[in-house]
């Protein structure tokens, strides 16, 4: 006979039990398990299957656990299974209250004198009982009660088997599994359920065209992983093209960051390209357009050309002949000093409402040598020009493109079209954008060139280099990203959704250590016959609820530190817990007359006290300076956290970005960390308890030994991404208003509406009522 498989919807309920901990036992107790049952947590099983081959035996839960036990030759008696089989059926339907009581108390009277159902072994007949009481909640809450101490005996003792557990653990996490798949389908299907116009499946092009003159920041972190999840939904190509149009800004090494951060972010184009590649069939096509009187050289200074533009005049070149238009193009080309003075305009509008419209540049000359092409070409094309045409080249059928393009859409069409090629399709999305965050590259530059940051990777950088090293993860990323759907709408985001994105990642899978922190670090001194003699160091779980993060060395030892903040909010005789140790009781406390801080601290260790009623629960490490040596030492660290770059949370186009550079953005506390940290590697993140998820950045060599730098992750609370510097200074010309009228407090007026005074007197009605009249108590100093 074929291998057995048992399929079971994690999502079910209740959840047939019985199946499982049966096909489990067979597992734990069988020589060869594999040979009997396979047991598949499967979302698209209705409810439970039992499978061999291609053939589906049964689908009744009671029926599968015979028919394992009987694959498995456990021992039984069909004579008296059988009323008990029946039972488990029965107790699986809908019972009034009554009749479950007086099943268990059959049950509880049956098993008095046994330790299982039938006979001396485990046999169907339990695990079918079993099941069907662990499925029942009203059974649940009857044994709670204690009436039935021999049914809670046999059950308990089921409960807890370690082949129960296993599975218990396995459905559990197969669930979880499931429900983040479903969840993360229903995020994607409902954001991007229009999905794109005129697409075929399996025809689809998307392209991802960052220019190499930056790196990579959380805004084209959005545009890649878009194109990629179109390119991938409807199961086509995802061309990652550079936009290589500009000499004066480009570098090869922003190009190889954008393929690396993009690498990071588990995005890989079907084609990776470079405008450049097309740099002579656009100058061809330029001299096309030229030709046709559909574009004309222009010397007009740049100042009068923006003034013209804005003014809906036209160039006094416009009417220009071909020929003497291309001749000045091929002047253009060969870089001469008379050639410098022109750029080449599209001729689509003069007084278009819509001024991306007013003949756009489409071709200007730069003397500098191109990073890949090098001297070969002094004619570069616009983004404008050469972005349509290569799409369509490259065989694009769908461009993304943000919505702040949105007035250029016409302008992309009319290139296509200008020059017969094949249309691409636009699809708008809206722009990402952060609170008190900058994703201008040009603004970007200044604070790298001013030394405001360390680098493009700076930690308070919105790059993806600078997320990542502040602690993002690839997934909480893209998750978050994906999340935000191609919405049309324009939202300045917090930055606490990303971040709680961020700790749904690593909560769960990273080891949680201690430090403490050495400024006014308190020494508690523990007294009383549980305390350790010697130095002892045990083995405790990096996670409590992960057993699979592994386990920790902690030392326990007679003298131990605590933070001040800890320390000055003990009471005196109050009961607090130490974490992974036990309860202690605050006897004496010694304080610096001078600056009120605790200085040390005497208690006696409670260790049968409960922790459950303790409202402080603390961190601590054996002290460094205990008469006890301690067998490994503390180990240095830094705890780092930063503040936002600039004090405003939006800056409009004409602020000036040096006037609202935060003072200090950068905040270093020393401390010591448990010895644990010694075996990080930079990249690791960690979570100090009560402080927080740090990601080690740097392991600083020293004289007197190594320092780690942490970094502080931020979790997603408000509290821990709200500014620490003062807001920006208030605008001089704002409006304000008083509260009371002619006094009070000044309230700010952000209406644009003008103030009207009443046409009848200039005092208010009257009030009909009984009431004293109270002055405000908000009134103007002296």
């Amino acid at each position: 006979m074929a291998q057995l498989v048992l399929k079971v919807n994690p999502a079910v309920s209740p959840l047939p039990w019985g199946p499982l901990v049966i096909a489990s036992l067979v597992v734990s107790t069988t020589s060869t398990p594999t040979a009997v049952v396979e047991t598949k947590f499967d979302p698209d099983t209705p409810t439970i299957a039992l499978t061999s081959g291609d053939q589906t035996l049964t689908t009744d839960p009671i029926e599968i656990v015979e028919k394992i036990a009987g694959a498995a030759q456990l021992p039984d008696d069909s004579s008296k299974s059988a009323a008990f089989l029946t039972l488990a059926k029965t107790l699986s339907g809908k019972l009034s209250f009554p009749e479950v009581t007086a099943a268990l108390d059959t049950l509880d009277d049956h098993l008095t004198f046994r330790t299982f159902l039938v006979g001396h072994a485990i046999t169907a007949a339990d695990a079918a009982v079993w099941g069907s009481l662990r499925a029942s909640l009203q059974v649940i809450g009857i044994l709670k009660k204690a009436g039935h101490p021999h049914l809670q005996r046999w059950y308990t003792y089921f409960d807890t088997l370690p082949s129960t557990l296993s599975i218990i653990s396995a459905h559990a996490e197969a669930k979880s599994t499931a429900s983040k798949e479903k969840k993360a389908a229903s995020v994607a299907s409902s954001s991007f359920a229009l999905g794109l116009q005129n697409a075929v499946d399996g025809q689809v092009v998307t392209r991802f065209p960052p220019e190499p003159s930056g790196y990579l920041h959380i805004g084209h972190a959005k545009a890649a992983l878009l194109n990629q999840y179109f390119a991938q939904m409807y199961h086509g190509k995802l061309l990652i093209r550079f936009d290589d149009t500009n000499p004066s800004k480009e570098k090869a090494e922003f190009e190889d960051s954008i393929v690396e951060d993009l690498a990071l972010m588990g995005i890989k184009g079907d084609k990776l390209s470079h405008t450049s590649d097309y740099f002579q069939e656009l100058y061809d096509w330029c001299i096309q357009v030229l030709k046709e009187g559909k574009a004309y050289a222009d010397d007009t200074v740049q100042e009068k050309m923006r003034q013209e533009r804005m003014d809906g005049i036209a160039s006094a070149r416009r009417d220009t002949s071909p020929a003497e238009n291309i001749a000045r193009f091929e002047e253009m080309a060969r870089g001469t000093e008379e050639g410098q003075r022109w750029c080449i305009r599209a001729k689509l509008s003069v007084d278009d409402p819509n001024k991306a419209l007013r003949d756009p540049v489409i071709y200007r000359v730069n003397m500098l040598p191109h990073h890949r092409t090098g001297d070969k070409w002094k004619v570069y094309p616009t983004y404008d020009f050469a972005c349509p045409l290569v799409d369509s080249l490259e065989g694009v059928t769908h461009a993304l493109r943000t919505n702040e393009y949105r007035d250029r859409n016409p302008q992309y069409q009319w290139m296509i079209e200008a020059l017969g090629v094949r249309k691409v399709e636009i699809w708008d999305y809206s722009r990402v954008n952060f609170v008190y965050t900058l994703l201008s590259k040009r603004k970007l530059h200044w604070f790298v060139n001013n030394g405001f940051v360390s680098g493009w990777d700076d930690p308070r950088f919105p790059t993806v280099r600078g997320i990542r090293r502040r602690g993002m993860t690839v997934e909480g990323l893209k998750n978050f990203m994906l999340q935000q759907g191609p919405s049309q709408s324009q939202m300045l985001l917090e930055w606490d959704g990303i971040w709680a994105a961020n700790k749904k990642v690593i909560d769960p899978i990273v080891p949680r250590f201690w430090a403490v922190t050495k400024e006014k670090s308190v020494e508690i001194k523990l007294k009383g016959a549980e305390v350790p003699q010697q130095i002892e160091v045990k083995d405790i779980p990096k996670h409590k609820k992960n057993p699979e993060v592994g386990l920790k060395k902690t030392t326990f030892s007679n003298t131990i530190i605590v933070d001040q903040e800890d320390a000055a909010s003990f009471e005196d005789n109050e009961e607090i817990t130490l974490m992974d140790w036990g309860n202690a009781i605050i006897r004496t406390k010694s304080t610096d007359a001078s600056t009120g801080a605790i200085t040390s601290i005497e208690t006696d260790l409670f260790l049968e006290g409960d922790f459950k009623k303790t409202k402080k629960k603390i961190h601590w490490l054996p002290s460094p300076s205990s008469s006890q040596p301690l067998p490994t030492p503390l180990v240095d660290v830094v705890l780092i956290d930063y503040d936002y770059l600039i004090t405003k949370k939006k800056l409009e186009e004409e602020d000036d970005v040096s006037d609202f550079v935060t003072a200090t953005t950068e905040f270093r506390t020393e401390a010591w960390a448990d010895s644990n940290v010694v075996s990080l590697a930079k990249g690791d993140i960690i979570q100090f308890e009560r402080k927080g998820y740090y990601i080690l950045d740097a392991i600083v060599k020293k004289d007197s030994g190594d320092v780690l730098e942490f970094i502080l992750i931020p979790d997603g609370k408000a509290s821990g991404v709200a500014t620490k510097s003062s807001a920006a200074p208030a605008d001089p010309n704002a409006k304000t208003m008083l509260s009371d009228g002619a006094t009070g407090f000044e309230i700010p007026v952000s209406t644009k509406m003008y103030k009207v005074d009443p046409v009848v007197g200039g005092a208010g009605a009257e009030a009909d009522t009984k009431m004293y009249k109270v002055d405000s108590i908000y009134q103007p100093g002296p």
